[in-house]
């Protein structure tokens, strides 16, 4: 198993030992010394997985989980603590904080590589089911048609210049474009050619770009602002 994954822990000895091991494992490791830094690294390589520290100045591991979740495009990351607190109390208060895995220091790096390959797994598993928004295809279709519907008696379909100016990739209009005709991760994987983890970060990368929350939040702002012509 290989994945893209954020280490964030402000122990330089830890942080680049956990990196090297994580590395020979076959991972793709990008590592902060805090969270801030950390935050910013997530919205640059948005990650497979995060693995971070609790115990950490200005910005802890608890509130460092809740802004990655405050973002859509890291609601389902998994997050791993890796943290010197080990009690009972102190699991289940991170759990409760919604992390996926809890490692207590001193630990095995084995048993870390085997959680994170755990975890990546699954989460692939569920964005090749299909996506995790709208699990039913024939509801947003019809989502998508009401939309152009809508426009359409309001005139608002087709506008002929866009005042909105979004810095989108050639592959990022190809995935909006694909989104509006109401195709799913899967498909549109197929439709480029790529997998399913690409077409999910695209996506989310869209999200981030024109303020949305939603597949259908996002082919009407798409249509409204003239950013795609649908095939449909």
């Amino acid at each position: 198993m290989t994945g893209q994954v954020l280490l964030v822990d402000d122990e330089p000895g830890l942080r680049e030992a956990v990196q090297a091991y994580l590395e020979d494992s076959g991972f793709t490791v990008t590592a902060a010394s805090n969270a801030r830094e950390g935050l910013d690294l997530a919205r640059q390589t948005l990650p497979d997985l995060v693995i971070t520290d609790i115990m950490m100045p200005q910005v802890d591991g608890y509130q460092f989980l809740q802004q990655l979740r405050e973002e859509p495009q890291f609601k389902t990351v998994p997050v791993v603590f890796l943290t010197a607190r080990g009690m009972t109390a102190d699991r289940i208060q991170g759990y409760d904080a919604g992390c996926d895995a809890y490692l207590s220091k001193p630990f095995d790096p084995d048993e870390l590589v085997a959680i994170v390959n755990n975890l990546i797994e699954k989460q692939k598993a569920r964005l090749t089911s299909g996506d995790d928004e709208v699990h039913n295809i024939a509801d947003l279709a019809r989502q998508i048609a009401d939309i152009k519907s809508m426009l359409t008696q309001r005139g608002a379909l087709t506008p002929p210049t866009s005042s909105i100016q979004l810095d989108l990739t050639p592959r990022e209009e190809s995935v909006l474009a694909l989104v509006v005709d109401g195709l799913m991760n899967k498909e549109i994987a197929r439709r480029l050619d790529t997998s399913v983890r690409n077409v999910e970060k695209y996506v989310s990368r869209l999200f981030v770009k024109t303020g949305t929350n939603s597949r259908t939040e996002l082919v009407r702002f798409a249509l409204e602002n003239g950013l795609t012509k649908s095939g449909s």
